[in-house]
C-alpha cells in the first residue's frame, strides 16, 4: 500500500519476457539481482523495511508463450536515487528460466500531480463555497465531540510518544502504529492506545508493556506485519489484532475497529506464523502466563457502551478472520474467553506450553547444522562452516555473494537464514561448498550433484 504521506515519485516501467512467469517471478528477480548492485545504502529490502519506497505493484499478462506487464515501484527519495534505482531495473536480462527485458518508461513526480489537483479543486471550491449550507445540529455536535476527544490526547515519556489518556490506569492497552492511529481511536471513545511511532520501537513502550495486557493493532499491509515482528522481539505483547487487507487503522470506521480488536488472537497462536526463535519464543510465552491473573478484557473499557453492542456478545460465536493467517492455529478453547476465566480450568497452565514439539524442530532435529540454524533463526544473517561444522565468518545475509566470492577454499558449508536462489548456488559450486542450508528454496533451476541444499523450514 502506497504512504501518500511519503511518496514523491513513482517508478513507471514495462516488462516483456520470452516465457509464461508470475508477480511472484518478477519480484523476486527484482530484489535477487539488483541485492549488492548499487550499493547497501539502494539495497531494496532496506529501503522497503525503512519505508523509503513502497510496495512493487506488478501486473502480467501471458499470452502464446510470452508474458508482458508493467511495473511501478513508488518512491521517497531524491530525484538522484530514484533515477538510479530506476535505471538497475533494466539490468534484469532473465526472470527464472527465460530471458526477458525492462524498460523505464517514465518517473512521475507525485506531487506535481498533486498541485494539479490542488488548482482544480481550489476552483471548485471558489464557485460553491457562498452556495453551502449551513450544517445541521446534529453536524455540529459530533464535530465538537470530536474535537474534545482529540485534545485529550497526551504524551508520554521523554520522547513525547502519542497516547489516549487512560494508559497509565488501565490494565489493559492497545499498541498501534502512529499519532493518526491514536486519534482515531480516540474517535470512537478508545482511549488506551499508545503508538510506537514505527518499527523503531520505543524503550519506554516495551518497559511499559511489562507492566500491561498489551494487544497489537497494527495496519493490514507489509509495515504492519514487520511493527509486529519488531515488538515481539523487544515486548511483551498478549493479543495481535490486524486492520483489513491494505486498510490503515486511521481509515478505519467504528465497525472496522470492533471488528478488528473482537478477532485478535492470543500471542502463542501466532508465534510460527512471525517466525519467533526458540529463546524468544520462551521468553514471550513465560511474560504471557505472569500477566495472566490479570485478566482480558474483550474490548477497552473505554469504548461506549453502543459502540460494544455493534460487535457480537461475548459468549457468541465471531466469524473467521478475512486474513487468511498461514500457520496460526485456533487455540481449542473459545478465543474471547478471559484469561481469568482460563486460570479456573484444569489444565489452564498448558495453555502456556505446546502440546507437541513444533513441527520444524522435528525436521531439522536430524540436522547436523542444528545449532547453527537456531540460532541464526530471524537475524536475517549467514555462517561459513569449516569440515568440522566450526563457525569461520558471519556476514548479514544482503552481502552473502560478494563474500562468497572473496572467500577461500576453506568453506565446506554455508548456513544462512535467508532464500536460497540460483545466484547463490552457481556461486557456492564454483567455490567448492558441499552444503548449502537455507530458510527457504527459491526458485532453483539447475543443482549441481557436487553440492548438497536444505532447507531448515523456519519460513
Amino acid at each position: 500500500m502506497q504512504n501518500s504521506d511519503t511518496t514523491k515519485y513513482i517508478i513507471h516501467a514495462t516488462i516483456k519476457a520470452d516465457g509464461v512467469i508470475e508477480r511472484p517471478d518478477v519480484v523476486g528477480a527484482i530484489f535477487g539481482q539488483t541485492e549488492g548492485l548499487i550499493g547497501a545504502d539502494l539495497d531494496l529490502r532496506e529501503l522497503q523495511k525503512s519505508g523509503r519506497i513502497g510496495r512493487l505493484e506488478v501486473n502480467i499478462k501471458s499470452s502464446m508463450g510470452k508474458s508482458a506487464g508493467t511495473i511501478d515501484i513508488p518512491s521517497s527519495l531524491d530525484k538522484v536515487e530514484t533515477a538510479v534505482l530506476a535505471a538497475s531495473l533494466e539490468t534484469i536480462d532473465r526472470i527464472g528460466p527465460c530471458i526477458s527485458n525492462i524498460s523505464i518508461v517514465k518517473i512521475e513526480d507525485v506531487r506535481s500531480s498533486k498541485r494539479k489537483q490542488i488548482v482544480d479543486r481550489a476552483k471548485q471550491v471558489l464557485t460553491a463555497m457562498f452556495d453551502e449550507m449551513l450544517p445541521e445540529s446534529q453536524e455540529i455536535i459530533d464535530e465538537v465531540r470530536q474535537s474534545v476527544r482529540i485534545e485529550e490526547m497526551t504524551t508520554y515519556g521523554k520522547d513525547n510518544i502519542p497516547m489516549g489518556p487512560n494508559v497509565l490506569d488501565s490494565d489493559a492497552i492497545i499498541v498501534v502504529e502512529g499519532r493518526a492511529d491514536v486519534l482515531n481511536l480516540l474517535r470512537y471513545g478508545i482511549k488506551n492506545a499508545i503508538a510506537v511511532g514505527g518499527t523503531n520501537v520505543p524503550q519506554a513502550v516495551a518497559d511499559l508493556c511489562k507492566k500491561k495486557t498489551v494487544t497489537a493493532f497494527t495496519d493490514g499491509d507489509r509495515g504492519g506485519e514487520l511493527i509486529i515482528k519488531e515488538l515481539l522481539q523487544v515486548a511483551d505483547v498478549d493479543f495481535i489484532a490486524r486492520a483489513p487487507d491494505g486498510k490503515g487503522v486511521e481509515e478505519l470506521v467504528q465497525k472496522e475497529v470492533v471488528k478488528s480488536l473482537r478477532q485478535k488472537i492470543p500471542v502463542e497462536n501466532a508465534l510460527d506464523y512471525y517466525q519467533v526463535n526458540k529463546k524468544r519464543r520462551i521468553a514471550i510465552l513465560a511474560a504471557t502466563k505472569k500477566k495472566a491473573g490479570r485478566g482480558e478484557p474483550l474490548l477497552p473499557e473505554e469504548i461506549e457502551t453502543k459502540t460494544v453492542r455493534e460487535g457480537p456478545a461475548e459468549n457468541e460465536p465471531v466469524a473467521e478472520p478475512e486474513r487468511p493467517r498461514a500457520r496460526v492455529e485456533p487455540r481449542a478453547e473459545h478465543r474471547f474467553e478471559s484469561r481469568a476465566e482460563t486460570r479456573t480450568e484444569p489444565r489452564a497452565e498448558s495453555r502456556f506450553e505446546p502440546r507437541e514439539e513444533p513441527k520444524y524442530e522435528k525436521e531439522v532435529k536430524e540436522s547436523p547444522f542444528q545449532e547453527h540454524i537456531t540460532d541464526l533463526s530471524g537475524t536475517l544473517s549467514a555462517r561459513f562452516l569449516d569440515e568440522n561444522n566450526n563457525t569461520i565468518n558471519e556476514v548479514p545475509v544482503r552481502d552473502l555473494a560478494t563474500a562468497l566470492k572473496e572467500a577461500n577454499g576453506n568453506i565446506k558449508c554455508v548456513v544462512f537464514d535467508g532464500v536460497i536462489t540460483q545466484r547463490i548456488v552457481d556461486i557456492a559450486s564454483e567455490k567448492g561448498i558441499e552444503n548449502l542450508v537455507g530458510a527457504k528454496m527459491g526458485n532453483i533451476v539447475k543443482s549441481p550433484a557436487s553440492i548438497h541444499i536444505e532447507t531448515s523450514n523456519l519460513l
